[in-house]
């Protein structure tokens, strides 16, 4: 039982790479950031070798601090940013900057994607309705864009293809870390032949699949030189980070949710059955033949790191000090931040709605109004959302959710937990460990190395919960807010975010 497990977290803005033992309990790790670039509007793009960069920096960093105990690792296996993709030649050298999840230049291929196929069919096939999000309308306005690579016939790589082939020399990526991309056929679980072809991609240019924690292949010396890691390591297929967190968080029956309060805001519940809706988008589960329902929110901490960076100006050195004094200020204000309420689709809105031109939105501004009531306001907002969210989800399941397991950077605020329980007047609980998804990968490699069973076993061992919030006082008032203003509120001026996006253009 001396056994090591590690899981790899490559993130929008950072690597993590966390070595566990048998119980869930972190041994070391190392972290690495990763720069995002916006070019232009709506625009966001990473150098992919930051990407590799990054996971070496961070595996480095973690062996170090393990020494001798680097022998004891059985298995490791990748979780990372979904949709971010990356296009290179037949050596894996990229031909183009990485386009990110919240590349949003694609609406015109949306559009053209469901003239060719129909949106009922794109959204019955991959298991996501059509909007930017999806790998799939991101790599059409590339290749659009970029006509010359595209006579390249590029290999299209997710951030999971792209780790494992530095790692072990072989192009292949998860099932789970592949179905993000919206060019997968999860009924028939393998890439669609309509939807590549769409794309005009091939089989030959899209990595083989695996299914979430199969062998995938083993550390090759040169990667062992750059990270520490033994020569030989078992690297076991990983999956998408928010499949990867709902794991980590032990989700593994009805009633329960998982919501990581990350970059993006994501939430889901296990389903056995494959079913669509547009209340959410269906995606793999970590575990064989089971699927997640999952909801996003692509404006969560994002939209913090925008209050903070953007619009008062501050360091990012000094943004965690200038959260904590906001946070403080917050907590003096009543429920509604003094007549102030936000909708944070800073990133457009994917369910209920699918509206790729949908702005963010904040009503209410007077004079007296001050960082802490917008601040207060971003939690408010972000909470309301998943109300929506949650609902949409229990109305197309029947299935009420009763508590919520969250984790993520966000999940360190009582301020924000305590504001999501009163809001959706449910339990939130924290999980054991706010590196939910780097411990769900982790989860991946201990059944794949044969430590565990299976993914129930491993999720009993391995994960834990920790402090919960039950709704409290502020929740009547809450519950006001969201009926009688907030529910309404984005429905009642979307024709005009629709015109102005027009008349910006």
């Amino acid at each position: 039982m001396s056994a090591l497990l590690v899981g790899v977290d490559c993130s929008t803005s950072a690597c993590k790479a966390i070595a566990w033992d048998y119980r869930g309990v972190a041994q070391a790790e190392g972290r690495c950031p990763i720069a995002l670039d916006n070019p232009e509007p709506d625009a966001w793009e990473q150098d992919a070798e930051t990407w590799w960069a990054a996971t070496t920096g961070a595996l480095k960093q973690m062996t170090d601090t393990l020494g001798d105990d680097t022998r004891d690792i059985v298995g490791l296996s990748v979780t990372h940013q979904r949709e971010t993709f990356v296009v290179t030649d037949d050596r894996g050298a990229p031909l183009h900057p990485a386009l990110v999840w919240m590349d949003t230049r694609c609406r015109r291929q949306v559009s053209s994607a469901v003239e060719a196929v129909g949106a009922d069919a794109l959204h019955e096939i991959s298991g996501k309705p059509a909007c930017t999000t999806p790998s799939l309308y991101k790599l059409m306005f590339l290749l659009d864009k970029a006509p010359e690579i595209a006579a390249q016939r590029p290999l299209f790589l997710d951030v999971h293809a792209f780790i494992v082939w530095r790692l072990t020399g072989a192009r292949v990526t998860s099932l789970a870390s592949a179905d993000p991309t919206g060019l997968v056929d999860m009924a028939e679980r393998d890439w669609s032949p309509e939807l590549l072809g769409l794309a005009g991609l091939d089989r030959h240019q899209v990595p083989d699949l695996a299914e979430p924690g199969a062998p995938v292949g083993h550390v090759q010396a040169n990667a062992a030189r750059a990270t520490g890691l033994r020569q030989g390591l078992p690297i076991y297929a990983g999956a998408g980070d928010g499949q990867a967190a709902g794991l980590g968080a032990g989700i593994d029956r009805p009633g329960r949710a998982y919501l990581n309060l990350g970059t993006a805001i994501v939430s889901g519940v296990l389903s056995d059955d494959y079913v669509t809706d547009r209340a959410f988008r269906t995606m793999m589960a970590p575990s064989a033949g089971a699927y997640f329902l999952e909801t996003d929110l692509q404006g969560g901490t994002f939209t913090l790191t925008w209050l903070i960076e953007k619009l008062l100006g501050v360091a990012p050195s000094e943004t965690s000090e200038t959260l904590e004094q906001l946070g403080t200020k917050a907590e003096t204000l009543r429920p509604g931040s003094a007549g102030l309420m936000l909708v944070p689709y800073w990133n457009g809105v994917m369910n209920p709605y699918w509206d790729d031109v949908a702005t963010g939105l904040v009503m209410g501004w007077r004079g007296e109004h001050g960082p802490e009531h917008l601040y207060r306001a971003i939690l408010e907002g972000v909470a309301f959302e998943q109300r929506r969210h949650t609902e949409g989800v229990e109305s197309a399941t029947k299935e009420p959710v009763q508590e919520l397991v969250v984790m993520g950077g966000g999940s360190s605020s009582s301020l924000w937990c305590g504001i999501i329980a009163d809001v959706m007047q449910k339990r939130v609980t924290r999980a054991g460990s706010r590196e939910a998804t780097a411990l769900g990968a982790a989860m991946l490699a201990a059944v794949g190395a044969g430590v565990f069973e299976n993914f129930g076993e491993a999720a009993k061992s391995m994960s834990r919960l920790g402090t919960s919030f039950e709704p409290g006082d502020g929740a009547p008032a809450y519950d006001r807010l969201y009926r009688e203003v907030y529910r309404g509120l984005y429905e009642s001026v979307r024709g005009s975010m629709q015109r102005l996006s027009e008349l910006s253009r």
